[in-house]
């Protein structure tokens, strides 16, 4: 198959009610590109598409030629790292364009990540021991942000609250574990809790007039 998405086709890939599950095509290095390593060439798209989160073969073969140039290894393409990276977007299950694009970086920054870090271990001085932990440290702090931006894009934008210390008086109930709820969630508020008659305060006794 060639590189190049096939003009003569409709380039919508139709939804598969394959599970997702289903073996990914390897990809095959070429000398111009790379080709979709299966012996069906749609069912191959289809599978290809599927792993990518995307839904024509544009989308499909930018994703996966970006995805090849980020894979670099010593100026060319490696093959094995592209596979892994093939196999990571496909474990996170982007579910739309924006998601696979989105994937698509956060695996990226992961092996450029691990590449510094294959730098910073083999430095032989110290310029090129600063130089690989700055750009490790910077491609450190991005891979979380992304992941945060990637659960904020699938919450609909609303960040997760998550409450790890509960403080409960006798009689109260309380759920033993994190409880975690969405920005949308309305908390009670504290002035009705106040405004409740405290059990612990000592009551009249009977027939005492109250001032």
């Amino acid at each position: 198959m060639n590189t190049a998405p096939s003009l003569s086709k409709a380039t919508a890939i139709a939804a598969t009610d394959r599970p997702r599950s289903a073996a990914t095509p390897r990809i095959k290095l070429l000398s111009h590109g790379f080709s979709i390593d299966h012996p069906d060439p749609e069912l191959g798209e289809q599978l290809m598409a599927d792993a990518l989160g995307v839904a024509d073969r544009e989308a499909m073969h930018g994703i996966l030629t970006q995805l090849m140039k980020a894979s670099v290894n010593g100026q060319k393409p490696d093959e094995v790292n592209l596979s892994f990276m093939i196999s990571m977007v496909n474990s996170i299950r982007p579910r739309d364009s924006i998601e696979a694009m989105l994937v698509a970086q956060i695996v990226s920054v992961h092996v450029m990540a691990m590449r510094c870090a294959y730098h910073l271990a083999n430095a032989d001085d110290i310029a090129r021991q600063d130089s690989a932990a700055r750009a490790l440290g910077r491609l450190a702090r991005t891979f979380p942000a992304q992941i945060e931006a990637l659960n904020r894009y699938r919450n609909n934008g609303e960040p997760a609250i998550t409450v790890q210390n509960v403080s409960v008086q006798e009689g109260g109930k309380a759920i033993v574990g994190n409880v975690t709820q969405h920005a949308s969630v309305i908390i009670s508020d504290k002035r009705a809790a106040t405004a409740g008659r405290d059990p612990f305060k000592s009551q009249p006794e009977p027939g005492t007039r109250l001032p």
